[in-house]
């Protein structure tokens, strides 16, 4: 299962992230029964945080954590984080000429193979 988290600030369509997430999970091998949280944040947090647990101080375009393993059996289903800069993400885009949210699928697939 995928949880959205973000501001109402970013133009994101969260049902339509969270079901390519879950169409992710499947393909990566991922129980369906796990939970993935991607986050959304701007510049300042992603840089605060790729300060903290990846000693760089640049706002990462996407960073993810892995807290269990995909087939673990444990109480708690949150098996990662992605966290994923909406800046950034925007950045890529047009430099890409893509669209935002090819990016955001694109960065979204990328960090779940770090995870799975």
């Amino acid at each position: 299962m995928i949880n959205i988290i973000t501001s109402s600030r970013y133009k994101i369509n969260k049902k339509k992230l969270a079901t390519i997430g879950d169409e992710l999970l499947a393909e990566k091998g991922i129980l369906p029964d796990l939970t993935i949280n991607i986050v959304f944040v701007g510049k300042n947090k992603m840089k605060d945080v790729s300060k903290k647990y990846k000693q760089e101080n640049v706002a990462l375009p996407v960073l993810s954590f892995k807290y269990k393993d995909k087939n673990e059996p444990h109480n708690d289903k949150l098996t990662g984080e992605i966290i994923i800069c909406y800046p950034q993400a925007v950045l890529m885009a047009a430099k890409r000429v893509k669209k935002v949210e090819d990016i955001l699928i694109y960065l979204i697939d990328h960090a779940m193979d770090n995870i799975a």
